[in-house]
């Protein structure tokens, strides 16, 4: 699970959009997730674009799937699309907020179009479906 720039301010920024529940309460839940599915869930955050570039390359090979929440990196960052599309591990894109519904500038993912899927709008669940859609997507071994 990757958090994108400013998602470490969850639970004191916007409340009124992005909810009440901090970075920590969700990486809590994820992991919880994660362990009643059987698999393992690694949570990080940035704020800075080429470390979750590096994060997504360190994946490859090491990962099954990757979940992330690109943040406002979503409507501007070709670099992190390339790096989601170079890893060729299944992707899910989630937001928080429905950014259709939002601002504009919002409203155009650059990520989406390399990423298995999306899931947005849900709060704190958009993350609890994208680590279930990403689990369906991972090949038996």
């Amino acid at each position: 699970m990757l958090h994108g720039p400013n998602l470490n301010l969850l639970g004191t920024r916007e409340p009124e959009v992005y909810g009440r529940d901090t970075l920590a309460d969700v990486d809590r839940e994820l992991k919880a997730l994660g362990k009643e599915l059987g698999v393992a869930v690694e949570c990080k955050q940035s704020n800075h674009e080429g470390e979750l570039i590096d994060w997504i390359h360190a994946a490859r090979g090491r990962c099954a799937a990757l979940v992330i929440n690109p943040g406002g990196l979503t409507h501007t960052s070709v670099a992190l699309r390339d790096a989601i599309a170079g890893v060729a591990l299944p992707c899910v894109e989630v937001h928080l907020s429905n950014i259709h519904a939002r601002e504009e500038l919002r409203h155009r993912s650059v990520t989406a179009a390399v990423c298995t899927g999306a899931v947005l709008g849900f709060g704190k669940h958009s993350y609890l479906l994208g680590l279930r859609a990403a689990v369906s997507r991972i090949a038996p071994t």
